[in-house]
């Protein structure tokens, strides 16, 4: 398992107050962040595989598009994100699997910084 950052107060601040405030249980957690996600994210953009996982079929240091976000109710228990496949509709994958590549936009890298960040931190739903 991957150590535990060190506590950052502003990405605290951040996810506190825009993902998480008024959530009183796992769902409406689950939905805050689905929700800040969506609209922060700037579809599409390139990532990287940075971790393999079972039932995904990417591998580390596959390159892929990242199209959009799946249903909401397919991010009730983990945040995936549809990924260009060989099928039309996508395929979703964990975010926690991606990193945006270094020329993402600013904000999209923020964002999927706070959800690695969370996930790292030991966080749930």
């Amino acid at each position: 398992m991957a150590k535990k950052p060190k506590r950052d107060p502003e990405r605290e601040e951040r996810i506190t107050m825009e993902v998480v405030v008024d959530c009183y249980d796992r769902h409406e957690r689950a939905m805050g962040w689905y929700y800040y996600l969506e609209d922060r994210l700037q579809f599409p953009f390139a990532a990287t595989c940075v971790t393999q996982r079972a039932g995904s079929p990417l591998r580390v240091k596959d390159k892929v598009e990242v199209l959009g976000m799946p249903p909401e109710e397919e991010c009730e228990c983990e945040v995936f994100v549809t990924i260009r496949w060989d099928r039309p509709e996508g395929l979703a994958v964990p975010l926690a699997q991606l990193k945006p590549i270094a020329a993402t936009k600013a904000q999209t890298k923020e964002t999927v910084a706070d959800w690695h960040y969370w996930r790292s931190m030991g966080y749930e739903y």
